[in-house]
């Protein structure tokens, strides 16, 4: 059950960023410090994606577990109002993977990292090696 009343649950929610995030934030610093140029945000691409690579053809999106359905520990559902959050998230899910397939076939490689993948520092540094080789496999 929720203990907070729905007018302050929905002013915290409002507050919830959508670009710039701290994981994004981690990631782009991360690539830029390894020689990649990018763009953010694309609005012509399917998802508008949160780090458009031009050069290798690739897209980044950096999903927070929780708005994405991820099934870790963070990506779990509230037990109070759960048709909302059920559909809420559902409707996330279905909405990335058309987005994800819109690229595939546009010719651009989808990466996803997940927040929980870099929450800590060796999780961090262990994704983010992983990413570099991501990116440069063609």
């Amino acid at each position: 059950m929720d203990n907070l009343t729905k007018e302050r649950r929905s002013r915290i929610m409002s507050k919830v960023n959508t670009k710039n995030t701290t994981p994004e934030l981690i990631i782009r610093k991360y690539l830029f410090s390894h020689g990649f140029r990018y763009r953010v945000n694309v609005r012509k691409l399917p998802g508008s994606p949160d780090i458009v690579l031009s050069k290798y053809k690739t897209v980044i999106f950096v999903n927070g577990c929780f708005w994405h359905g991820h099934s870790c520990r963070a990506g779990r559902k509230p037990q109070s109002n759960k048709s909302y959050w059920d559909k809420k998230i559902g409707d996330n899910i279905i909405r990335d993977h058309k987005n994800i397939e819109k690229l595939i076939m546009l010719k651009w490689k989808v990466i996803v990292v997940w927040q929980c993948e870099i929450n800590t520092q060796v999780k961090r540094k262990e994704r983010l090696e992983k990413l570099i080789n991501e990116i440069k496999l063609q």
